[in-house]
């Protein structure tokens, strides 16, 4: 392909309105133009990447045995209704109505849908176990759609099925589709790792995330220094040491904390530490509020609380609900006295003498006790994991590190096949129902993950497998003839040998044409120059450590796919 005839609009400077790298990188390089809000054009270059992650995906699916469908992305609402989830996802399903005031969605996932197939077709034992696929386009109406393609509202997902007779079935296509998954991340030239997961709205009993070790990640991996432990921050489990005895406390005292809405404020003012500070939290939990209460220095798990409550949504209340419950503004909320049910976080169990909010402005109680002066309806794991707890598993030293999560596979169990009625008739001629997983892959994420994970100061670093093109030729004076001569012939004998290739045509300044060059990321660049041609010399650069090799014409070709292959 020539540049001059492709479809390639570079830009300069990084658009005002992206945020992280993989954002800046892709619109700068000419691989996407926003539409509107979340939603994005692939150009020529984001679509052959986008399509090469596709056929890896394909390739590795249907190897562990796995068969390729295409489902509609309009769903009737019946089948959602019938699912329980219509009302039960929330905002992000868009709904929609035809001309005939039936009520539709666009697909965000296909579990109704396949389920709803499968019912139809499958009667018997001796047609399972399944494993169906497909790779579309969903619609998730994200609330805050940013970072380009990392969370947008529009994206490109492969997301499969399997269905089993029973759960040692189950079991081992989960393992299957795990096996899968490490082979086609380990194939896009991927850093990452697989930690274990919240189910979330897709439901089911136990999941694990695939996630792109990333520094501007947005999720928090917890992973054991010693053992195989790893798992998404939202589901570890904290683990408490053994507690010391809590001493006695005096009585509650109140105190003036003029204008201290913090805990920093408060701690500094009062001089004494943030751990020894109870937030009070107030809640929206469907329709009513609940407080919980964790120590000043934590940060509360929100996956936990949805959990405990079994709810899809909580959110903070607002600062008028706040005042309404307690009495008195945000920074002065407290337990004592409080008249909504009250959680706790398990660590302020055997802890005592805190600091909390007395339910007024500019005051606060010190030596509160929980046992003595608050009415705490149960005490339960509610905080994020921090580096000095200890492993969940075996007790050792932890780390956290960021990642990007652009896989996720559940095993869903019967949640969807008991809703629907997806069953069976199993050896004795017993009606069973099927035993389901869900395996998702991100594959527009996928993309701008890696560029997360492989950029510098001047563009997109692609590994090989991914690349648009594996090598980019640069024809440094396109009015020479000879120039060009040598241009077309090296990209006629490349073609030949199977290497993807670009050739730069455009009539631009040299300067201009490297900066685009190391921007657009393909992995080996030739620059061909008069100079090195009559010398009969090609100069080759490896755009991931920068190197340049001089060869000779004559070794040109099979130098370059020697780099190419030690770049995969």
């Amino acid at each position: 392909m020539f540049w001059s005839r492709y479809y390639i609009p570079t830009l300069k400077e990084d658009p005002t309105d992206a945020e992280v790298i993989s954002h800046k990188l892709l619109i700068r390089a000419g691989m996407i133009r926003k539409l509107t809000s979340g939603i994005y054009t692939y150009l020529p270059l984001a679509l052959r990447s986008l399509q090469k992650i596709s056929n890896i995906i394909r390739e590795e699916m249907e190897r562990f045995g796995a068969v390729e469908i295409l489902m509609p992305g309009v769903q009737p609402a019946e089948l959602w209704q019938e699912s329980g989830r219509w009302n039960a996802y929330g905002k992000e399903l868009l709904r929609f109505k035809d001309r005939h005031q039936r009520n539709y969605c666009l697909g965000p996932t296909h579990e109704e849908v396949v389920t709803d197939l499968i019912r139809g077709e499958v009667k018997s034992y001796r047609q399972l176990p399944l494993n169906l696929f497909q790779i579309q386009t969903k619609f998730r109406d994200e609330i805050r759609p940013r970072f380009g393609l990392m969370r947008g509202r529009e994206f490109i997902m492969k997301d499969g099925y399997s269905f089993d007779k029973d759960d040692q079935g189950a079991i081992q296509s989960y393992e299957k589709m795990y096996a899968a998954y490490q082979s086609i991340f380990s194939r896009l030239g991927l850093e990452f790792r697989a930690v274990e997961a919240d189910t979330g709205q897709i439901g089911g009993s136990y999941s694990h995330e695939f996630m792109v070790l990333a520094e501007t990640g947005e999720d928090t991996i917890v992973v054991c220094s010693q053992c195989e432990y790893a798992a998404n921050i939202e589901k570890v489990e904290v683990k408490l040491s053994n507690p010391e005895e809590s001493g006695s406390c005096p009585p509650l005292e109140e105190v003036k904390t003029p204008g201290k809405h913090s805990v920093e404020e408060v701690a500094s003012f009062l001089g004494c530490a943030p751990q020894k500070i109870i937030k009070t939290l107030i809640y929206k939990v469907d329709d009513r509020l609940v407080a919980v209460l964790i120590r000043g220095d934590r940060e509360l798990n929100e996956i936990k609380l949805k959990n405990k409550f079994d709810v899809q949504e909580v959110s903070l209340a607002s600062a008028q609900e706040v005042e309404q419950v307690t009495g008195a503004p945000l920074g002065f909320a407290g337990p004592v006295g409080l008249g909504i049910e009250i959680y706790a976080d398990q660590e302020l169990q055997n802890g005592t003498d805190y600091v909390v909010g007395a339910n007024k402005l500019d005051a606060h109680f010190l030596h509160c006790d929980l046992k003595r002066d608050v009415q705490v309806k149960d005490f339960l794991d509610l905080r994020n994991i921090t580096a000095e707890d200890p492993c969940p598993k075996c007790g050792s030293r932890l780390s956290l590190t960021k990642g990007i999560e652009v896989g996720h596979i559940f095993k869903l169990g019967t949640k969807y096949s008991l809703a629907l009625k997806a069953t069976f008739l199993d050896e004795q001629g017993q009606e069973k129902p099927m035993v389901m997983g869900c395996y998702g892959i991100g594959v527009s994420r996928v993309l701008a993950a890696s560029i997360e994970q492989n950029h510098d100061l001047n563009g997109i670093i692609f590994p090989v497998p991914i690349a648009p093109f594996q090598c980019l030729l640069i024809a440094l004076n396109v009015k020479d003839q000879q120039v060009m001569a040598k241009a077309k012939e090296l990209y006629a004998q490349l073609t030949a040998e199977g290497v993807e290739c670009l050739l730069d045509d455009r009539d631009e300044r040299p300067g201009f044409k490297f900066k685009d060059a190391d921007l657009i990321g393909i992995p080996v660049q030739v620059i061909l120059g008069a100079k090195s041609l009559k010398e009969n010399k090609l100069e080759l650069k490896i755009r991931k450590t920068g190197e340049k090799i001089i060869v000779d014409w004559n070794e040109g070709v099979e130098k370059i796919k020697q780099l190419l292959k030690e770049e995969e």
